[in-house]
């Protein structure tokens, strides 16, 4: 099953589902391949966690767990209360 994420209202990156990893890493992933690919730019915040679930068609904690990821990752900043947003470079 194929599902399309729009960040910033672009159509991004459609994510296929690989039945032998998790989709919180698959969700990461797909993420980190958007901030590569410069369609998520440097400060910029990612949607709140119920929209992309709802995009993604998981579970809140299934995104959860993607950003703790990203954040482990160096990726991005969770401001509580204000969002998440993409770290610089470097």
């Amino acid at each position: 099953m194929s599902t399309l994420i729009y960040v910033a209202d672009e159509l991004a990156y459609p994510i296929d589902w690989d039945p032998t990893e998790y989709r919180y890493v698959q969700i990461a992933n797909h993420i980190e391949k958007q901030i590569q690919d410069g369609v998520l730019t440097e400060g910029a915040a990612l949607p709140a966690v119920p929209a992309l679930a709802e995009e993604y068609g998981v579970a809140r904690m299934t995104i959860k767990r993607a950003v703790e990821i990203l954040v482990e990752r160096g990726l991005v900043t969770v401001l509580r209360g204000r969002g998440t947003f993409v770290r610089r470079r470097g």
